[in-house]
């Protein structure tokens, strides 16, 4: 704004003989010293919001850490980059707006004074503009995208759909901009309406009706598309493709249980009521101890916890979502996949010191720092050294943190690993927390503890739901921005064309409709913007 309103100056300034390179060095100084103060403001304010996120992170939000105490620390390098680096963006766009600027003659610009950059008279044809092409290049790459997240693997579906929204959100952008420079040239030789009137009064100012609508479109976009990443558990202990694996409770012993609870010698070892776990079934986990490979562990995980269990008993139940095989493995072999004889058969080649695993999709990935197909290094009870070999990935479930292998390959690598200390419990819904308190009372010694299968899902999909709203506030401050840049407009719009207004008035219009057509042309650029955010968002969350 402060550009456009020293047009005049600027060309007074060539007209009696400033060259347009000293021009250009004159009002960069002086922009340079106001940006200079605004990166301290900035500075101080960046500061202040970070404290808070840490603060939050610490306290209301300390889920997403696992419960961790966090602290603020910066270094005085880290923040002297930061302001150095958007000073020289500052400093980098006025420059590129004045080298335009002094590169028009003087007498147009001491002309067109404040009026400077609106736009030429039709000339019958809009000009050429690269709005069309990117419009039709990023709206394609959008088809593609999503065209591969239907046939794509289900994993990453989430990740090509909000690509190709983002990709929309471009296309829309560029049609927006193409739209506007063809209202500008567009010619009629019908007396113009007053909705007419107020949207080609929105192409006056080109580059900032779209920075405007850009700033809405984005924030709208964030907020609502950022959705498409939340995890929830709505009714998931009834599935047993979900994360809980249909599962309802979640058992975990800190010694060894020698015989599985809910089965008949378990009943009468530890003198259970048949009656209350009538229906009640278990699948048993032998447990080697590691580094806990969940998203509750905010460092990488070098020795993962390792859990082995009869395949057969998760396989039969259709128990959780395989999202992807290693290559040459069948999607249907499922659990079968753990057993090294199934694998061999299927043509994966594995070695003789490399054991079948499966795991969590996010563990693998984030906590592992790996992908399918390959191995992890790990040291049995003997000292050995072997490799398991990562088969299969579960989508987000109650395994994280574990590998899983085959009880058989479990028993041979960690023979002194004795009996079992994790459990996946059925239960009739009716009966589960009678069921989870006779279990603990039951297995106390054990140092048994039972937690709802859907508890502990939403304890791990509350870390990414809550890095999520971090970035949703991001996007509230993104829309907030771009509706005080909105204000700034009409206020900016209004008194540039305060003469024009006048003029209207003295022709006869009511300042009712001069209102209604101010009002027309922003609110334009209001829904334009939010609309294409929200489609955009929409196509994410499809």
């Amino acid at each position: 704004f402060a550009i456009e309103q020293r047009t005049a100056e600027v060309g007074a300034l060539l007209a009696i003989g400033f060259s347009p390179r000293r021009v250009r060095g004159l009002l960069l100084s002086e922009g340079a010293a106001v940006a200079l103060a605004g990166i301290v403001i900035g500075l101080g304010g960046g500061i202040l919001y970070a404290r808070a996120m840490v603060a939050g992170l610490s306290t209301i939000w300390n889920q997403a850490v696992g419960g961790a105490s966090l602290g603020y620390h910066a270094t005085d390098r880290s923040l002297l980059i930061g302001a150095v680096a958007a000073w020289l963006v500052a400093v980098g766009t006025m420059g590129l707006a004045l080298r335009r600027q002094a590169a028009r003659p003087a007498r147009e610009l001491m002309a067109e004074g404040d009026l400077a950059d609106l736009s030429r008279p039709a000339t019958g044809r809009p000009r050429r503009s690269h709005a069309t092409g990117i419009a039709l290049a990023a709206g394609a790459l959008a088809v593609g995208l999503l065209v591969w997240g239907v046939i794509g693997r289900p994993g990453a579906a989430a990740g090509q759909f909000f690509g190709a929204g983002a990709l929309l959100l471009i296309a829309g952008l560029a049609a927006a901009s193409r739209l506007l420079t063809a209202l500008d040239a567009g010619a009629s030789s019908a007396l113009p309406g007053l909705r007419e009137l107020g949207l080609r009064g929105a192409t006056r100012r080109r580059r900032r009706s779209l920075a405007t609508m850009a700033l809405l479109a984005c924030g709208a976009f964030l907020i609502l598309s950022i959705g498409v990443f939340r995890l929830d558990t709505p009714d998931a202990g009834n599935r047993r493709d979900s994360g809980t694996g249909g599962f309802a409770l979640i058992g975990s012993a800190t010694q060894p249980v020698l015989e599985v609870p809910t089965g008949p010698a378990g009943i009468q070892q530890y003198g259970l009521d048949e009656t209350r776990f009538a229906g009640v079934d278990t699948v048993p986990f032998r447990v080697q101890d590691g580094d806990e490979a969940s998203c509750l562990n905010l460092n990488r995980a070098q020795a993962p916890r390792v859990m082995g269990v009869d395949p057969e008993a998760l396989a039969k139940r259709g128990a959780f979502r395989f999202v992807t095989f290693a290559k040459g493995l069948p999607a249907a072999l499922g659990w079968q996949a753990l057993s090294r004889e199934r694998c061999l058969a299927a043509g994966l080649d594995l070695a003789e010191d490399e054991v079948p695993a499966v795991g969590d999709q996010a563990s693998i990935q984030y906590a592992l720092g790996r992908k399918v197909g390959d191995c992890v290094p790990f040291t049995d009870s003997q000292g050995r050294t072997f490799q398991l070999r990562l088969v299969g990935a579960v989508a987000n479930s109650i395994l994280q943190g574990s590998l899983i292998v085959d009880r058989t390959e479990f028993v041979e690598r960690f023979p002194d690993a004795a009996g079992y200390r994790w459990f996946l419990i059925d239960a009739p819904r009716d009966t589960t927390a009678k069921v989870a308190e006779g279990l603990s009372r039951a297995l106390v010694d054990e140092g048994l503890e039972i937690t709802r299968a859907t508890d502990r899902l939403a304890a791990f999909n509350a870390v990414q739901n809550t890095y999520l709203g971090t970035f949703q506030i991001l996007g509230g401050l993104g829309l907030g921005l771009g509706s005080l840049g909105l204000g700034a407009v009409v206020l900016r719009n209004v008194l540039e064309r305060r003469g024009e207004l006048a003029l209207l008035l003295a022709l006869g219009f009511r300042r009712p409709t001069l209102r209604r057509l101010i009002l027309v042309e922003h609110l334009a650029l209001l829904a334009g913007g939010l609309g294409i955010g929200a489609v955009a968002a929409l196509v994410a969350v499809f």
